[in-house]
């Protein structure tokens, strides 16, 4: 049989396969080949919707908290919805025999391909072909065709479309699935089908518009209803199209309005043609991946899994000016309900920094609306300034559930929302980060000095003086390492926000030099008085952290007390495996650590710590940390690259690049680890390829696995792009203007900020200054030392 879109399907290095149908995988591959905009996300399930299928339709943003402990991302009704039913019998996976099955994703151009060939009870084949997209032009369309073709004889067939209701939130354990939404418009009017639903918070109200036609002998017609029938003939294809329309209307938005204006772009889009709609899809994804993509030679099936990672990053990309961030399952699932925590800030923010910065922006702008809410939560807990919360939806409210389920099954009560502080420096610290890579003087001025400000004074009330010891302390917290909780001066706590204090006095001090006036109005805004910075430098100078003697930072108070552990066995994916004799409940008394912890703090702060102290606690620590989330993996690999650990640095990124695709943790059918494959990502460009950013200069000094004969990427750097090809002995850079860096189509523009005509940047250790607009090749003057290069 004719493979209809064949073009789109021959790029090994930019295709995800699903070869044979697996019913056990379906979760999974949902997951995997998921579809999205950055407004709408849509889970990959099959057409027909089989009755263990998990259907998952997100909007950034929109979330509902009835019936639940706490807001959840709302799954809305599935558009992507589409049932044949030939003589009585419904073709399917699980209802028919199924002679072939294929499905591929193109990462290139964000389009989902299916290929089944499905043989009935009387053993009939129907050959069932599917292409899919949600359309990165026009963030409201979807589109899906499907070419149908009798192979054997004809029959009757029914057509069962329009937009599917009977979906549902999984909830959790404590919870049981339920819905978010009621129905409180649904009609269908000449060639369209229209619904509107309400989230039971009465919060948002969802419109939906949909049309639908099919062709046959080059006969085009309009469906009038989401059901009706066909007459089918052995070997003569029908070609069904149908174009989608959705839009999500808060409670303050005129509905009457956002209807007459959603009818009128929904037309838009019915009226023209399939063609039309998926080339200028298409020619959006070109414009992403211009700046996105990273090419790697040499190692194709890394290149491919990499880019997987890439993908996923731009379809949950939020362009919405601050009204949402990233879930830590992006919009491919409701694992943790869609809630964002200090991920999006640490572990994906530096990828939209440097690709996407204006995506960087909303993120940080999502955390600035929500300010005034992290205020009430720090008064609330007795303390000033601001005090972001753990977990966080739509409201920016402490939203982190009471009870959730262990690594053993059990149900347990979580602490992290009154104890995890540390989520509020690690914001201060990307938006300090954001300041440095763009020199968004504008954007700092209107947003980041507030949050730092606001950040410094809720860590100031935060400690207490212990006069024994001269020292501040930071007690009752939980740190990364989730398996001890209320612990005292947890190390990573306390030297971020001792970096929080200093880093918003040192800017106090240069905004007080350079904009006296926007600086009074900002101390009038927020009440801040004038000695408040300097007390900020004093308390930080007595924060309390504890080393031995051999320069190990003693996680918290008592961490060396705790049951001395070892790791001897690994799992089939290289993971450790923890002695059946040491159960879940009892990780908190022993030294294994969840994740990595001090391993984080020496990674961030790397400048503040010797060589040999990394050193000392890098082999100290991971020894005993067990990697069971997903963070851990890419932050030990970054450094065991600046450590030289040749033995470890790869098997890490390999495992952390595969923690989705291959469902390493076995959870991936509850959405992809979007942190997971930001951190990966800063595996590569930061570790790898040698990006830093070492006293305020870009440097670039790489590191490259031996196998890889050269990494191609570009990144943005204050305002101007980058295009990078790197070498372990050899750099090419090509140095652009932003000004001739746009990439329209996909609705982000690149915004003027920070941009020079002369940069200086540090390339294998020796400063240069380039001119914008030209091409520069170095070459490494030294050869690399043995432990700079990494072998597979």
């Amino acid at each position: 049989m004719k493979d209809y879109y064949s073009q789109y399907n021959t790029e090994y290095s930019w295709l995800i396969k699903e070869e044979g149908w697996v019913r056990s995988l379906q979760a999974v591959r949902e997951s995997q080949l998921a579809l999205g905009n950055g407004f709408l996300g849509s889970r990959a399930v099959l057409e027909e919707i089989s009755y263990d299928a998990k259907p998952g339709t997100y909007i950034a943003g929109l979330y509902d908290r009835i019936g639940s402990q706490v807001a959840e991302l709302v799954n809305l009704p599935n558009p992507f919805n589409f049932k044949i039913v030939v003589d009585g019998e419904k073709l399917g996976v699980i209802t028919m025999d199924v002679a072939k099955h294929r499905r591929i994703l193109n990462l290139r151009h964000g389009l989902l391909w299916r290929h089944t060939v499905f043989q009935d009870s009387k053993k009939r084949r129907y050959d069932y072909q599917s292409l899919r997209f949600v359309s990165m032009h026009n963030k409201n369309i979807g589109v899906m065709q499907i070419v149908f073709t009798p192979l054997d004889d004809g029959g009757r067939a029914s057509i069962v479309t329009g937009i599917d209701t009977s979906v549902w939130n999984a909830g959790t354990v404590t919870e049981g699935r339920k819905k978010h939404f009621r129905i409180k418009e649904l009609s269908q009017f000449k060639n369209e089908g229209y619904l509107v639903v309400e989230t039971f918070g009465k919060t948002y109200k969802v419109i939906f518009r949909s049309g639908f036609y099919y062709e046959t002998r080059g006969k085009k017609t309009a469906a009038k209803d989401n059901i009706f029938e066909l007459k089918l003939h052995k070997n003569q294809t029908v070609v069904f199209t149908k174009i989608f329309y959705i839009d999500a209307v808060s409670k303050e938005e005129d509905l009457d309005k956002q209807k007459k204006l959603s009818e009128k772009k929904f037309r838009k889009a019915f009226q023209g043609n399939f063609s039309s709609l998926l080339n200028r899809h298409i020619r959006a994804w070109e414009d992403l991946w211009n700046v996105a993509e990273v090419s790697i030679w040499g190692d194709p099936e890394v290149e491919k899994n990499f880019r997987l990672n890439i993908y996923h990053m731009l379809i949950c990309a939020a362009k919405d000016d601050g009204l949402s961030s990233m879930g830590a399952r992006a919009l491919t699932g409701e694992g943790y309900r869609g809630h964002i925590f200090w991920d999006a800030e640490i572990f994906l923010l530096p990828f939209y920094l440097y690709t996407l910065p204006d995506v960087a922006r909303n993120m940080l702008l999502y955390r600035y609306r929500r300010l005034d809410a992290a205020r009430a939560i720090a008064k609330k807990y007795g303390f000033k300034g601001a005090m972001f919360p753990w977990e966080s939806a739509g409201q920016g409210v402490d939203e982190t559930p009471g009870w959730a389920k262990d690594l053993d099954g059990r149900i347990i009560r979580i602490h992290t929302g009154k104890m995890e502080h540390h989520i509020t420096a690690d914001i201060a610290y990307a938006f300090y980060y954001y300041y440095n890579v763009t020199q968004d003087k504008k954007f700092f001025m209107d947003c980041g000095y507030e949050v730092l400000f606001e950040t410094a004074r809720f860590w100031a009330s935060r400690v207490e003086y212990n006069k024994k010891k001269k020292k501040y302390e930071i007690k009752h917290v939980i740190g990364p390492d989730e398996f001890h909780v209320d612990v005292n001066n947890n190390a990573f706590t306390n030297m971020m926000a001792k970096w929080n204090l200093l880093i918003a006095h040192k800017m106090f001090q240069k905004i007080r030099k350079s904009e006296p006036m926007a600086l009074r109005k900002l101390v009038q805004k927020i009440g801040l008085s004038v000695k408040e910075p300097a007390e900020w430098k004093n308390i930080a100078a007595r924060i309390s952290i504890n080393m031995s003697k051999g320069q190990i930072i003693e996680q918290f108070d008592g961490y060396f007390r705790k049951r001395k552990v070892k790791i001897n066995n690994w799992d089939e994916n290289s993971l450790p495996v923890v002695t059946k004799r040491i159960t879940p409940r009892d990780y908190g008394k022993t030294q294994f650590v969840k994740q990595a912890d001090v391993i984080m703090l020496l990674y961030l702060l790397s400048d503040v710590f010797s060589f040999k102290t990394k050193k000392q606690n890098y082999e100290y620590y991971i020894e005993r940390t067990i990697h069971k989330s997903s963070l851990s993996l890419p932050i030990h690999a970054l450094m065991a690259i600046d450590m030289g650990d040749r033995s470890r640095t790869y098997r890490f990124f390999d495992i952390a690049l595969h923690v989705d695709i291959s469902n390493i943790h076995n959870n991936t059918k509850e959405g992809i680890h979007a942190a997971c494959m930001g951190g990966t990502w800063q595996v590569l460009i930061n570790g790898f390829a040698g990006v830093k950013i070492q006293k305020g200069i870009l440097s670039i000094n790489p590191k490259l696995p031996r196998i890889w004969r050269k990494v191609l990427f570009s990144l943005y750097w204050r305002g101007n792009l980058l295009r990078l090809e790197v070498k372990n002995d050899k750099i090419k850079i090509q140095l652009i203007s932003s000004s001739r860096a746009y990439y329209g189509q996909a609705g982000l523009p690149v915004r003027q900020t920070g941009r020079k005509k002369k940069i200086k940047i540090k390339v294998f250790g020796v400063l240069y200054e380039l001119a914008v607009n030209k091409t520069f090749n170095f070459k490494r003057k030294k050869p690399a030392q043995e432990k700079q290069v990494y072998y597979l």
